[in-house]
């Protein structure tokens, strides 16, 4: 009764020991590459914009506070 419950053991821990040793050698080492340039943010459209209407939002909300005075 034991040698049928050991061979599927040893089955499945020959199989599992396959399954992960084999995509662990999937890629060759490389050379790295070229380095990636560091990406340009445009500071000009949209944030001059929003940073206009958050001071304008602030004036606003100061002017209403002191007008409730």
């Amino acid at each position: 009764m034991k040698k049928y419950t050991l061979l599927p053991a040893l089955a499945g821990a020959l199989a599992l020991g396959l399954l992960t040793t084999i995509p662990a050698l999937a890629q060759a080492p490389t050379t790295g590459g070229p380095t990636p340039q560091p990406a340009a943010v445009p500071l000009d459209g949209g944030a001059t914009l929003l940073l206009a209407s958050g001071v304008a939002f602030g004036l606003k909300k100061l002017r209403d506070r002191r007008q409730a005075r």
